[in-house]
């Protein structure tokens, strides 16, 4: 890889336009801390929770004839009302690309085409959050967390047990699942001597380098395809080597103490949710990661609120309605008691400067399908100050408008200036101030 940098270094894709960390081994220094760059100025955060098998459509949704602020609260966000001033509601948002109601959030923050590729009937692109964590990630030990939950995809209706986040080559990142993985990976402490940390990032650095030059050295002698296919490999090098670098900048960095007691292992559904809630809240609190998505379980939270009714068939209340009905309304309300009580701790959280960690995050809930299998109007409520969006709207976008749009308002928001982000065909100027 070359060392002799001279200029800003960007990846491109077919979504966006990122710049590079400023990698030691391109030949940049070391750069000071946020608490050392002394600016005093909270930093802005990124999340993502996503949930699969969508909402109740006419009780989640308030009444299309009444955008603004003025709006009724529609029963499903009911228990949100102490907030209604600080979260708005988007409709008439989707992916243009989505066409199988069984994908769940594979594709909610890419807006790709799985047929983009010729010859192939999977391609993704990279996720929201990433591309705000290649900027908002350079100063943290992790430049992004993926959360999930202790159930499979599958169960939680989020797609073929892949994930909501996804790389620039458009590779699933993978997950910590449950409380107890998220919690040991952000705060277990590591006791292995920094000598001994060293020698084994020297190890893999040997063993990149070899790989590396292997495989240029096989790149003359290859076609036009298989140069393409060598480019991906190329690329997923060029990630190990940003990770490598992340873990040499931390070496000998102590992991924080835990704000919050370890959680109990065999945690599900609605106690699941609200302890990954605090986990997060601690993640942001001691400034470990600024970039988190969460795939939250559904299934587990029925059976922990009383629903027997199986998650597939409750999105499919609109055959028999009855216990069908019942059932989604009920998950409505229990995944929005839970969210206004996130909210109530990232108000409640104070930063350095004395304002409140909410007035720094922007935080994006919803689901790519709507419900059953209908993937239009994707369920979207944004809240949180920190991306300087309009809040205590309904807010109705014109029918069909890019999901992706909602995506690049939010990362201009917080300062990342992509050009574009999967299908976007530009800014949701109903969502600016």
């Amino acid at each position: 890889m070359n060392t002799s940098q001279t200029r800003r270094h960007f990846l491109r894709s077919a979504s966006a336009l990122i710049a590079l960390p400023a990698l030691e081994s391109l030949g940049f220094r070391r750069f000071a801390s946020a608490a050392a760059a002394g600016a005093g100025t909270p930093p802005k955060r990124l999340i993502f929770l996503g949930f699969g098998w969508g909402i109740t459509t006419e009780s989640w949704f308030p009444d299309i004839k009444t955008p603004g602020a003025g709006y009724e609260l529609p029963a499903g966000l009911v228990p949100l009302a102490r907030h209604k001033a600080d979260f708005s509601v988007v409709q008439g948002l989707c992916n243009k690309y989505s066409n199988e109601g069984h994908w769940g959030s594979t594709m909610w923050l890419t807006g790709a085409n799985r047929f983009a590729e010729p010859g192939q009937n999977f391609h993704n692109s990279i996720s929201a959050d990433q591309v705000a964590a290649a900027k908002l990630g350079l100063e943290t030990r992790f430049s992004s967390l993926q959360l999930n939950g202790s159930e499979s995809a599958e169960s939680s209706g989020h797609g073929p047990g892949l994930s909501m986040a996804w790389d620039i080559s458009g590779k699933p990142v993978g997950g910590l699942k449950g409380p107890v993985e998220a919690f040991h990976r952000l705060f277990a402490k590591d006791n292995t001597p920094i000598e001994q940390q060293k020698a084994m990032l020297a190890q893999k650095r040997s063993v990149l380098d070899t790989v590396l030059g292997n495989a240029k050295a096989l790149q003359r002698n290859l076609g036009k395809t298989d140069k393409a296919k060598l480019d991906e490999y190329f690329q997923g090098i060029r990630d190990i080597e940003i990770r490598l670098s992340k873990d040499e900048k931390w070496i000998g960095v102590p992991r924080p103490d835990a704000p919050i007691p370890e959680p109990q292992p065999g945690l599900a559904g609605r106690e699941e949710i609200a302890i990954m809630y605090d986990i997060m809240l601690a993640a942001m609190q001691t400034d470990s990661t600024r970039v988190m998505t969460y795939r939250q379980p559904v299934s587990t939270l029925m059976t922990s609120i009383g629903i027997k009714v199986a998650p597939h068939d409750m999105s499919h209340y609109h055959s028999t309605l009855g216990e069908k009905l019942d059932a989604s309304q009920r998950r409505d309300l229990a995944q929005s008691e839970l969210l206004a009580g996130f909210i109530d701790k990232l108000k409640a959280t104070k930063e350095a400067d004395g304002s409140r960690l909410f007035d720094h995050v922007a935080l994006a809930y919803g689901s790519n399908i709507r419900t059953e299998h209908n993937l239009d109007n994707c369920p979207t409520l944004l809240t949180g100050g920190g991306a300087g969006i309009k809040l205590g709207h309904n807010i109705v976008a014109p029918k069909d408008t890019p999901l992706c749009n909602a995506w690049l308002t939010l990362l201009h928001g917080i300062g990342v200036p992509a050009e574009r982000h999967g299908d976007s065909s530009g800014l949701l100027k109903e969502l600016t101030a």
